[in-house]
């Protein structure tokens, strides 16, 4: 999946780190276009963030989590969605097309 969505191995290593720290408990769907085959190497990457119960993330989290991942090397944009606070319609959409990045972490 790592080559689908066209990250390099030390890229998604990094991103995958950062949302144990931070994020433990949220399962990561990317979406947009490097799942749709449109992207490249330097296009964004777009996740959503499903939260335990698919209930909201606090925004201290996500923020916490958006300016870690800002501080990092990661050579690219990551944009940050929380899938409670979409429109059902962006849920549809993100539903037809996209790839789990990662798990929830049971503990």
């Amino acid at each position: 999946m790592a080559d689908r969505l066209r990250l390099e191995l030390r890229h998604r290593r990094m991103l995958e780190v950062l949302l144990r720290e931070h994020l433990p408990d949220v399962e990561v769907w990317a979406y947009g276009s490097r799942v749709t085959s449109r992207g490249h190497e330097g296009s964004d990457l777009d996740l959503v963030l499903r939260g335990p119960h698919l209930e909201k993330i606090p925004l201290a989290r996500l923020t916490i989590f958006e300016e870690a991942v800002r501080e990092s090397t990661i050579p690219f944009l990551v944009e940050v969605r929380d899938w409670a606070r979409l429109p059902e319609s962006f849920h549809e959409e993100i539903e037809a097309n996209h790839a789990v990045l990662m798990r929830t972490v049971r503990r």
